[in-house]
């Protein structure tokens, strides 16, 4: 997930250069499935599949196309009706469970793309790392990437990666819990 350095999620503010479009081909290709929210995955899918049709011309934007295009999406939304995206599944709610056994049938990695499930994810314990593009930008405004988180996360830095434009990528796993007597 990309975030200011204030901690939003705004894909305006975003840099989308080669070098980033490369990244997330490298991890979407690393992935077998993506799971998104109605708003991420109707910005997504309004965009993205028209790309597929008549590419730009841009090497790496057009292989994320093919690749966001081919992979496997599960969408949770209590309002879309049905999801017209190539390999869509839509699901109502989030059941721990089912997502277990998804993690354990899985060959490749799942991502969580959309902010409202990162905080939902995360809150079932469910999320093994935080990949986080942090932005050289401060927004001053928009929607927190860890908006209503209720319970305290601890984590344990795993790596980073500097890109040219001055994005950092942050790796994260959740910390053993401490418990406070």
């Amino acid at each position: 997930m990309n975030m200011t350095l204030d901690g939003f999620c705004n894909h305006t503010a975003m840099i989308a250069d080669d070098e980033i479009h490369q990244h997330y081909n490298d991890l979407l290709s690393n992935a077998d499935t993506l799971i998104y929210g109605r708003i991420t995955y109707q910005l997504m899918e309004s965009y993205w599949p028209t790309v597929v049709q008549n590419p730009t011309g841009n090497k790496p934007a057009d292989e994320f196309a093919v690749l966001i295009d081919n992979i496997s999406k599960i969408v949770y939304s209590r309002t879309l009706k049905n999801v017209e995206w190539k390999n869509s599944t839509l699901k109502k709610d989030i059941i721990k469970e089912e997502v277990l056994e998804l993690r354990r049938k899985a060959g490749k990695n799942i991502i969580v793309g959309s902010p409202g499930l990162i905080v939902a994810f995360a809150q079932l314990d469910l999320i093994d790392e935080y990949q986080l593009g942090l932005q050289p930008t401060i927004a001053g405004n928009g929607l927190p990437l860890f908006k209503n988180i209720r319970d305290r996360i601890n984590l344990k830095l795993l790596k980073t990666k500097i890109f040219g434009s001055g994005v950092i990528a942050l790796y994260y796993a959740p910390a053993l819990k401490h418990h406070e007597d």
